[in-house]
């Protein structure tokens, strides 16, 4: 399992692992008891973590972003109790993620991030790294074979085979056979 697997389900507390998603709905699995089960979209919005930013001073920051601070801070001060008093939290977070505006991140979502994250520390889940070298691998590669064709000397496109659009000669034959058909000429019968 993945971060980049992990949503968070409206309707639902805690986070789930997406298995597999349909237009229907997606199969998820808690990450707290390992239950599986079908969530309708009808019913319920799944969102992504590694999509999820939070409000700061300055510009909107990703989750992880925040994640990451609060690993790197764990050693020093480490996570309070998500069902701690409001102060508690909030004077947490002043000295993890000082930038966090405190106008707009409510209670209600500090006390969410501080859940989430002893979840995902938990579950060993907490490796944004490895997402983010993931990402940029495919770029790379991009890069390179742009980088390619730049120093190659431009070849003549391949051409196309031409399609061929002639109808079977029985299913002409049927079409002429077939009698015309009149748009909207029908009369009344009087009775």
């Amino acid at each position: 399992m993945q971060y980049r697997e992990i949503v968070s389900v409206t309707g639902l507390g805690g986070l789930y692992q997406l298995l597999s998603s349909k237009p229907e709905g997606a199969i998820i699995r808690s990450l707290e008891d390992q239950s599986t089960r079908f969530a309708a979209a009808r019913q319920y919005n799944f969102t992504p973590l590694e999509s999820i930013e939070v409000f700061t001073s300055g510009e909107n920051v990703n989750l992880s972003d925040i994640f990451k601070a609060m690993q790197a801070a764990e050693a020093e001060h480490p996570p309070v109790d998500a069902k701690a008093d409001g102060p508690a939290i909030r004077d947490y977070f002043k000295t993890v993620y000082p930038e966090l505006d405190e106008e707009r991140v409510y209670m209600s979502d500090m006390k969410k991030m501080l859940k989430w994250y002893t979840l995902l520390k938990v579950r060993d889940l907490l490796h944004f790294e490895e997402a983010k070298t993931e990402e940029k691998a495919p770029a790379a590669e991009a890069a390179e074979a742009t980088e390619t064709q730049e120093e190659a000397p431009a070849a003549e496109p391949a051409k196309k085979p031409a399609r061929k659009t002639a109808k079977p000669a029985a299913k002409k034959a049927a079409e002429a056979d077939a009698p015309a058909k009149k748009a909207g000429t029908r009369k009344k019968k009087e009775a």
